[in-house]
């Protein structure tokens, strides 16, 4: 995993709990690496086979396999950029909420 996205996914967590964080991110990324891995291959295995059985040589079949591979996997990547760009807020907008909220309490 990206060091820039540990340190993110790491700073909210206590010094207590910073062992915990730590072995949940980098099982999250084997994990996640592993399935996604394991279905995009899935994929692709499962549609050049259906094109070797329409009689497509196996070039043209694998590089089809291939193709609907990486484009699921471009997809996926694009809805994880778009749920990260609506859910994240800029940490100096998160501070001025916080401190609102801090303020409405005190009130």
């Amino acid at each position: 995993m990206l060091s820039g996205a540990q340190t993110l996914a790491m700073s909210g967590a206590t010094s207590e709990d910073a062992g915990l964080a730590s072995g949940l991110i980098n099982t999250t990324a084997q994990v996640g690496g592993a399935l996604g891995l394991a279905v995009l291959a899935t994929l692709s295995a499962s549609r050049s086979n259906e094109l070797i059985g329409n009689g497509e040589p196996a070039a043209v079949a694998l590089t089809s396999g291939y193709h609907l591979a990486f484009g699921v996997g471009a997809a996926l990547v694009a809805g994880a950029i778009a749920i990260a760009v609506t859910v994240l807020e800029p940490e100096h907008r998160a501070d001025e909420e916080l401190y609102t909220l801090e303020d409405e309490d005190a009130a």
